[in-house]
């Protein structure tokens, strides 16, 4: 029996094992491995791991592959908003436009930095500020100017200290925050979520193992707000519910109650003993005023309720990246907001350890600064202008070229940087296909990405895939 030689294929990779027969008399310079195929299948003497032979000539090799640990991990979807983005990237043709995404664009639809937030950098550039840790809660003075922000810097629940306000990741991070919260200190709540709703509300509510349940808002055949559909199924939910409420510019649809509603939500609630929660990401960049977007909270606020309130300023400070937010929590007492914070702070230590200093202190200076915070508002009102703009500009559009008969009014009565265009998941999808606009398959589209020169473009889109297709 011939004998077999057993050659090392290199201490650089994984070990692998090749039997070559001596009969061949092929010297050994001659055998050739690529570094694809044997480098990357190796032997392990446990494991998961299997043979597979081939033969050359009369050269015979033998090579173990190792199967993955990971083989029964599945690839995830593509995520439905932010995948749009990708789609659209890899997209050539001239006229497509992404209306995917709710990120501020200019005129040109190209990102924008508010001047203010450049001031307010070069601020901390010539103050020479470190980049030490920031405690758990984050930055003091972010804490104190972004609640003042919210409520009102007069209001009693900041006055007598009943609010527990922690710095989060953006609005996403501090909805899990209060996710967690919520699951340990009020087990089995229900937590109740319009529907329709931002996408990853319900990822942060599951991915926390927290119940939720939808209660109806939007109604398909007005194109706006099922006011009664939403007090009823408010009411028929247990007591002592948390209602996840859009404090302004309500997203997907751009619907939101009208004052008198409001003050009916916040009776319903109180009644059932349920716990408003509000998530504030447009403050400011819906109407273009700070105070009339801030007003659904402060209603209820006003009325006595312990309240949680979620904050980003990703789009009214445009700092997307920065991931700059905070959890409120407006408790009956300052006792009980200091035991609230401490329990947040305690949730996470072990979730992100502290927050980041960059953008809050960009909010700090901003908001603390009083010529720096009217020149914001100013910016401000301009982005939120120039989207006003848009949406008029959408609307006489598709009202000059729809021979149908069709009323789109529905779309001046929305607010905000979204509209909810009524298209369904197949008009959507020839949306993208044939006109190379990019959104959501629920119909919403972000105005903000949309320019004045590309209205006519889109009213053309929209009315082909609302008529045309079933």
């Amino acid at each position: 029996m011939a004998s077999s030689t057993i050659l090392s294929l290199g201490s650089a990779s994984p070990l692998a094992l090749l039997a070559v027969s001596e009969n061949s008399k092929v010297p050994p310079q001659k055998v050739k491995f690529g570094s694809s195929g044997l480098t990357n299948s190796f032997l392990k003497a446990k494991g998961n791991s299997s043979l597979k032979s081939q033969s050359f000539g009369r050269i015979s090799m033998t090579v173990a592959v190792n199967v993955s640990r990971f083989e029964g991990v599945t690839m995830a979807p593509p995520d439905p908003i932010l995948g749009v983005s990708e789609a659209f990237r890899a997209d050539t043709n001239d006229a497509k436009l992404n209306l995917g995404v709710g990120a501020y664009r200019t005129e040109e639809l190209q990102p924008y930095v508010l001047n203010v937030v450049k001031k307010a950098e070069n601020l901390m550039l010539e103050r020479g500020e470190n980049k030490e840790y920031l405690p758990i809660e984050g930055l003091a003075a972010f804490n104190k100017v972004t609640a003042e922000l919210l409520f009102g810097a007069d209001n009693p629940v900041i006055r007598e200290g009943r609010v527990a306000t922690v710095q989060g990741l953006s609005g996403t991070g501090s909805l899990r925050l209060a996710a967690a919260l919520i699951e340990r200190y009020f087990p089995g709540s229900k937590v109740l979520i319009s529907s329709p709703t931002w996408g990853n509300h319900k990822n942060i509510f599951n991915d926390a193992k927290v119940p939720w349940s939808e209660y109806r808002y939007y109604d398909p055949k007005t194109v706006g707000l099922d006011f009664d559909g939403m007090i009823s199924d408010i009411k028929a939910a247990p007591a002592g519910s948390f209602v996840l409420l859009h404090g302004c510019a309500h997203n997907p649809t751009g619907i939101d109650p009208t004052p008198e509603q409001w003050e009916k939500i916040a009776d319903v609630i109180q009644e059932k003993n349920h716990i408003p929660f509000f998530d504030v990401a447009y403050q400011g960049f819906a109407s273009g005023s700070l105070d009339a977007d801030a007003s659904s909270v402060r209603l209820f606020a006003a009325c006595g309720l312990e309240l949680l309130v979620a904050q980003s300023y990703s789009k009214n400070l445009g700092l997307y990246a920065e991931r700059i937010g905070a959890i409120n929590v407006v408790c009956s007492s300052s006792d009980a907001a200091a035991r609230v914070k401490s329990q947040l702070k305690r949730l996470a230590r072990p979730m992100y350890s502290n927050p980041p200093v960059h953008g809050a202190r960009i909010v700090a200076n901003v908001v603390g600064d009083p010529a720096l915070f009217n020149e914001w508002r100013e910016e401000m009102e301009l982005m939120a202008g120039r989207i006003k703009n848009v949406r008029q500009k959408l609307f006489d559009s598709l009202s000059a070229k729809d021979k149908s008969g069709k009323d789109w009014s529905f779309i001046l009565k929305q607010i905000g940087m979204f509209s909810f265009t009524g298209l369904n998941k197949a008009q959507s999808e020839n949306m993208t296909n044939k006109w190379h606009v990019y959104m959501t398959k629920d119909g919403r589209i972000s105005l903000a990405g949309l320019s004045l020169a590309k209205c006519e473009y889109l009213a053309d889109a929209i009315i082909d895939s609302y008529h045309n297709v079933s």
